[in-house]
């Protein structure tokens, strides 16, 4: 039998709108790195792998006080898994429309049996539409950590004569 490992684990990760450009605690490799720490980010597992399931960490700054004051900036999130870096040319693992500022888990986990090389946050507030109660006008994608498992993936190439 063959375990689901991290996949992510050390990969190339890419954060678009640093919180603190320059600042080491917040590099987006920190994201994958096996320990915890603040970051938003994209991750790119260095080529396709059967995905299991993905597990996102909210930042908290060990205050969970802080957490659910600041839950209303990600309620409505999206999770992709994606063979480019546009979410739209993968497939939709999870679409929050039903967490609250309090049910939202500061540790979320989706299955997603999919295969792909990216994995994507994305969250949006488009303007002119109406949100949920409890929603914010704008988007703060505030993850501390990806843990992303599956297989890695062996492509054999038959050739018959």
């Amino acid at each position: 039998m063959i375990e689901n490992v991290n996949v992510a684990l050390n990969k190339p990760a890419y954060v678009q709108d640093p919180y603190r450009p320059g600042n080491d605690r917040y590099d987006a490799s920190n994201a994958v790195d096996g320990r915890k720490s603040d970051l938003s980010v994209r991750v790119n597992l260095g080529s396709i792998h059967s995905i299991h399931h993905i597990t996102i960490y909210f930042r908290t700054d060990n205050n969970l006080r802080e957490f659910y004051v600041l839950a209303k900036y990600i309620l409505g999130f999206s999770v992709y898994v994606s063979n480019t870096t546009d979410r739209l040319q993968g497939t939709l693992c999870y679409k929050d429309d039903n967490f609250t500022i309090l049910t939202i888990p500061v540790v979320f986990t989706t299955t997603c049996a999919v295969h792909g090389q990216y994995i994507i946050y994305y969250n949006e507030r488009l303007t002119g539409m109406n949100f949920p109660r409890g929603y914010t006008d704008y988007v703060i994608s505030d993850l501390c950590k990806w843990e992303v498992y599956g297989k890695c993936s062996l492509f054999l190439e038959l050739n018959f004569e």
